[in-house]
């Protein structure tokens, strides 16, 4: 793979021009599909083979006036007064004469008047599910109401309705910006650092209006453009700086400048397939699960990071040729090479990265110690974990649907905020209505239920729906108990007289979103084991041992555990929120963890490489194992920090915005690179490669001859050019020795 990828460096060097012809046409034509073909994302969250989906589309095929998206306005009188059929009446009619609207509730008529007589709720329904509802319709909805408002009435508008699409705005520039800083401090060239930085965007721009293209095809959700752009700018800033800095490395040692760019793709370029593949192969796991929004965020993912890949290897060579030596600092342009970088490679001027190898694997035992511990701290917390999707509670202070979602609660408790749909259906419209009523009573008898609105039929009768009020609010516990004991209370319905063949089925924003997380959640351990043993597998065929693997995937361990036992911390727990802006700790979105499992497993994957690959590469040239892990530290901690901060800068920039589930997926991502680079990484790979000493590096020889040679460091590519070199060097000679007779 290497000497492939070599000639491929070389080609993009010398055709430079037509390289970057090739990516501005490619980006020119992905844009127009993108502008031409984009569809809408979805909030939907669609769980095949759950009672709450069944639910569902039988409401959608039996019932479609009621399957459509629903609003809440809560109408609450100033203290001390109550409200009256007469002040509620225009803001009925109003809701009920929006486009798109088959109905409002009179809340005098339904009871969904507080007992104190200050607050009511108006239910609006939409024909359209909340993906089709427009704008214009939108905007009809929230100024319904005005002029009550202005009457001294507080009038909210929540519901799916307004379940906004989360947007990229400008919080995540500032990850950038500290990005570009980390690149031109790492090396001392605004050219480089520009030029990566200009790589990365390339790429994202790229893999971003591919994804809008086949939007129009496959139904994305709205978090999947965020995590693509989130992972495309990280892995393209990495892969750029891992590839550039080999670069700069062989132009130092004074190798000319396309030989240069041909070594750093097939060297440093080999690493960088390899890593990216770990990180396309977990992403499409997602998939695995089961879960379709799931799998729509993985891919969208995976293909963004493999269009980092490529341009690496194509566009950054060219954009090599045209920077020339201005990729390196000022004061090593003459020549390339000056006396502190043109030293014998084995005795290199020894910088941080040396020191800190060769501190931890003398004090190898103590920084075990002290590192599996802390991590096992940091730990604890996530055996607390809760899972759920996000409601209107954990919206952004001061938003509409916040707003509304507190009246309710402050009105009529947080039960009417995780309403429950028990869908009812029968072959016929006498079984039906006797399902319904033995189906009320039932779910009026159950632990934690507060109320059982009367059935709401269909027109053949065949299917009725009633609404659930729980006592608590959706994310609570004992609602998760209520959806339980209801769904067991009505299980065999069917069997009782007169009810024959019929059958209830809960469903609801908050059965679906509890449904999700138990899926999710028994999907995760099945998912971490593929993810484990698919890290100890390649990691095999890469270092040719079986102990480094094993490392690596009980580093990746520690790193996954800590990581959630932070978050569940901050986000669940509520320690320190408020620097977040976290004003409504809560249960964890559902796929947040099998998502950081499948995006950290990748990312970790990346530094093992970076900083195991070159000890394996000095060891099979002979030096010692202790000398061989100070050499990899020493040579690769510089560019291992640099790509970690840069990661934990780009992921920390989407900490800024006010969707609580890219917040908390930034935060994260963000907590796991550092935890993962600097502690896992940087400290006990070290200290464990010490500790091993030349075991780390034993497999069988019947496993050694078994397993392909991926070449990930590019040693069949050296062995060709060492003979080269040679004759490359003797020619020199003969020409001085010339010119000197």
């Amino acid at each position: 793979m290497a000497s492939l990828l070599y000639r491929l460096g070389r080609f993009s060097f010398r055709r430079r021009k037509r390289v970057v012809a090739v990516w501005l046409l490619l980006l020119v034509v992905l844009g127009g599909a993108a502008a031409t073909l984009m569809g809408p994302t979805s909030d939907k969250f669609t769980m095949p083979g759950t009672e709450s989906q069944r639910a569902l589309d039988s409401l959608q095929e039996q019932f479609p006036q009621a399957s459509g998206t629903t609003g809440t306005i809560v109408i609450a009188a100033p203290e001390g007064a109550k409200l009256d059929k007469a002040a509620v009446a225009p803001v009925v009619r109003d809701a009920a004469a929006v486009d798109g609207v088959v109905g409002a509730v009179d809340p005098f008529q339904a009871g969904a008047v507080s007992e104190d007589g200050r607050y009511a709720l108006v239910q609006v329904q939409f024909e359209a599910v909340a993906d089709e509802v427009t704008d214009a319709q939108r905007a009809a909805y929230e100024k319904v109401g005005a002029d009550a408002d202005a009457d001294g009435l507080r009038v909210e508008h929540g519901g799916e309705v307004l379940n906004a699409e989360v947007e990229v705005g400008s919080t995540e520039a500032i990850g950038v910006l500290i990005a570009a800083g980390v690149l031109v401090v790492t090396f001392g060239s605004l050219v480089a650092a520009g030029m990566t930085l200009l790589n990365a965007l390339v790429a994202v721009a790229a893999g971003m209006a591919g994804l809008f293209a086949v939007s129009s095809v496959v139904e994305l959700t709205s978090t999947a453009p965020i995590l693509a752009l989130m992972l495309g700018l990280a892995v393209g800033i990495d892969y750029s700086l891992f590839i550039t800095s080999r670069h700069r490395q062989y132009l130092t040692e004074g190798v000319d400048a396309e030989e240069a760019a041909g070594r750093a793709v097939g060297t440093a370029g080999s690493a960088v397939v390899f890593a990216g593949a770990t990180v396309v192969i977990a992403l499409a796991g997602l998939t695995v699960v089961n879960i379709p929004f799931l799998s729509v965020m993985g891919l969208a993912a995976a293909g963004t990071v493999a269009v980092a890949v490529l341009v690496a290897l194509t566009l950054l060579p060219a954009l090599l040729g045209f920077a020339g030596d201005r990729v390196l600092p000022r004061k090593q342009r003459d020549g390339h090479a000056s006396p502190a970088t043109s030293v014998d490679l084995g005795k290199p001027r020894e910088g941080f990265g040396f020191r800190w190898g060769r501190t931890v694997t003398r004090f190898r035992v103590p920084a075990l110690l002290v590192g599996i511990l802390g991590l096992g701290v940091l730990a604890l917390p996530a055996a607390d974990m809760r899972l759920a999707l996000p409601d209107a509670g954990t919206a952004a202070a001061g938003s509409a649907t916040r707003e509304a979602y507190d009246l309710t609660s402050e009105g009529f408790g947080p039960g009417f905020n995780g309403r429950l749909i028990a869908v009812v259906s029968g072959d016929d419209a006498a079984s039906t209505a006797v399902a319904a009523k033995e189906g009320t009573e039932r779910i009026r008898g159950t632990k934690d239920v507060l109320a059982v609105a009367p059935p709401l039929l269909n027109k053949q009768g065949t299917t009725a729906l009633l609404t659930v009020i729980p006592k608590a609010g959706p994310t609570d516990e004992a609602t998760e108990a209520v959806v339980h004991a209801v769904r067991e209370r009505v299980a065999d319905i069917g069997e009782f007289a007169g009810a024959e063949g019929a059958d209830v089925a809960l469903s609801g924003t908050t059965a679906v979103g509890i449904d999700v997380s138990e899926k999710v959640s028994d999907a995760m351990l099945v998912y971490l084991l593929l993810v484990v043993g698919l890290s100890i597998l390649l990691l095999m065929l890469v270092f040719r041992s079986f102990l480094v693997p094993l490392k690596a995937a009980l580093g990746f361990l520690l790193t996954i555990g800590a990581t959630f036992g932070i978050t569940v911390a901050i986000f669940q727990q509520g320690h320190l929120a408020g620097l977040l802006g976290v004003d409504s700790p809560g249960p964890l979105v559902s796929f947040l963890p099998i998502l950081l499992i499948g995006i950290l497993f990748g990312l970790a994957m990346d530094y093992e490489v970076f900083l195991v690959s070159r000890m394996r590469e000095d060891f099979v040239h002979g030096a010692g194992a202790q000398e061989a892990t100070v050499s990899g530290m020493g040579h690769n901690a510089r560019v291992v920090t640099a790509a970690a901060l840069i990661m934990t800068a780009v992921f920390g920039g989407f900490i800024f915005m006010p969707d609580p589930i890219i917040k908390s997926i930034g935060f994260a991502l963000a907590v796991g690179v550092l935890v993962d680079a600097f502690v896992v990484r940087m400290a006990l790979v070290p200290a464990v490669m010490s500790l091993l000493g030349r075991a780390a590096w034993w497999l069988p020889r019947a496993v050694d001859r078994a397993l392909p040679n991926l070449d990930i460091e590019g040693e069949s590519l050296q062995r060709k050019l060492v003979p080269e070199q040679r004759e490359h060097a003797g020619e020199k000679s003969e020409k001085t020795d010339t010119v000197r007779v």
